[in-house]
């Protein structure tokens, strides 16, 4: 089959445990084929990919995201597309934290690059995973310009009272530290579909965004712009997560290290990749988690309600934030895929308007939709993310602003 693939864009959306990878048409939003690789560095990884409206999985060992990558560009090529030959407007690349320096949609060259490695410790889960994947598209694709798209931007200019930490100035100034935010493309396409859905205007709109995946977090967002967000300096803080323990007592780290000798990095990885649902109950995939909950598995259920506490401590807080709540939005993997969540997050709320309609909420559509009871007074609704495609629209104006006379994919022997 031919595939116009001229001033497509290629997504690397690189996450703690997976690489999500999508080729678009920035313009149209037409996704020529995606994929996605699960459970990188564990023993069942798996990789999936769609073109052609058929659908490949392999179970393959993954030990990186270099592999997957690699794998990637295979399933292209076994499939009739060579990338290097594809006329790609770009690579887009998501990048978790952008620090101090980085909050707007870069070309990578080197600078870029250690910029990246050089804030890797505050989102040590993800920059190194977004680096790997970056210098293995590179490696793929040396006359490709490669974008870096950073997650940290749509809350760079979070109100003051938010985005500060209670600490000494002279630290927070010298080491640059306050709520920089994630899943901030997440974040800002759902809350712009949300607007399009309901036919209002953004500006208008009251909204809470519940990003809720292996990784989760929630953002307050007035007239289009974020208020607050639940994740932090890293992506450590706030809800409950798949492997990381969101909001503890900063004083846990320093009991841990005195009474069980634990040294700060391994704390670090403790809190990282040991905490969250996986500490509480062995499981971090909320499918495993659900079948255990119904099979009666005690740590699981309480691992569940904890999870389900911290998401209702959110909405409570972020509800009075805004002074006015005009619609709750759930999205990825677990937002979108689990009824359970959603009706039980949610439970309890009719006093406050909020109010779930139980076969909408059951639905398996794939699409936005509305799952709110008509009698809601504040609508509550299932919006995909589509993280792939806002990095891909941002990576084309970039390039196309800096070459708006040729196509970048024939630019020979540069670094980018």
């Amino acid at each position: 089959m031919n595939h116009d693939t001229a001033g497509a864009v290629l997504v690397f959306n690189a996450g703690s445990s997976s690489l999500k990878y999508q080729l678009v048409k920035p313009d149209t939003g037409e996704v020529i084929a995606d994929g996605i690789a699960e459970r990188i560095g564990d023993h069942d990884s798996s990789i999936t990919h769609e073109q052609d409206n058929e659908t490949i999985t392999e179970t393959l060992p993954l030990p990186d995201h270099k592999a997957a990558v690699e794998r990637a560009e295979k399933f292209f090529a076994d499939n009739g597309i060579d990338l290097a030959r594809a006329g790609l407007a770009a690579v887009g690349h998501r990048v978790v934290h952008g620090g101090r320096a980085l909050y707007e949609p870069k070309l990578v060259d080197s600078w870029v690059r250690s910029e990246i490695e050089r804030v890797s410790p505050l989102a040590p889960l993800h920059n190194p995973a977004n680096l790997v994947g970056i210098e293995a598209a590179q490696a793929l694709l040396p006359d490709v310009p490669s974008v870096a798209v950073f997650d940290t931007a749509f809350f760079h200019d979070l109100p003051a009272a938010a985005a500060t930490y209670a600490i000494d100035r002279r630290f927070a100034t010298e080491h640059a530290i306050r709520r920089y935010g994630f899943h901030g493309t997440s974040h800002e396409y759902v809350s712009g579909q949300v607007a399009e859905f309901l036919g209002r205007d953004l500006a208008d709109l009251h909204q809470i965004v519940l990003h809720l995946g292996n990784g989760a977090s929630a953002s307050a967002i007035a007239g289009g712009r974020p208020i607050d967000t639940s994740m932090g300096m890293t992506p450590l803080e706030g809800l409950v997560m798949g492997t990381r323990s969101g909001d503890v007592d900063p004083g846990l780290v320093l009991h841990l290290n005195r009474v069980e000798g634990l040294s700060f990095d391994e704390i670090d990885d403790l809190l990282n990749h040991n905490s969250g649902m996986r500490g509480l109950c062995g499981e971090n995939d909320f499918r495993s988690i659900s079948t255990l909950v119904d099979e009666g598995d005690e740590n699981a259920r309480r691992a569940y309600e904890v999870y389900i506490h911290r998401l209702k401590h959110y909405i409570g807080a972020y509800t009075f934030e805004l002074g006015k709540l005009d619609v709750i939005t759930f999205t990825a993997g677990v937002g979108e895929h689990s009824a359970r969540v959603r009706a039980d997050a949610l439970a309890g709320l009719e006093n406050f308007g909020i109010v779930v309609d139980a076969e909408r909420n059951a639905s398996e559509s794939t699409a936005a939709r509305r799952i709110s009871a008509d009698a809601s007074v504040v609508d509550v609704l299932v919006v995909p993310t589509n993280e792939e495609l806002a990095i891909a629209r941002q990576a084309a104006e970039l390039v196309a602003a800096r070459w708006p006379t040729k196509i970048p994919g024939a630019q020979q022997n540069r670094e980018y």
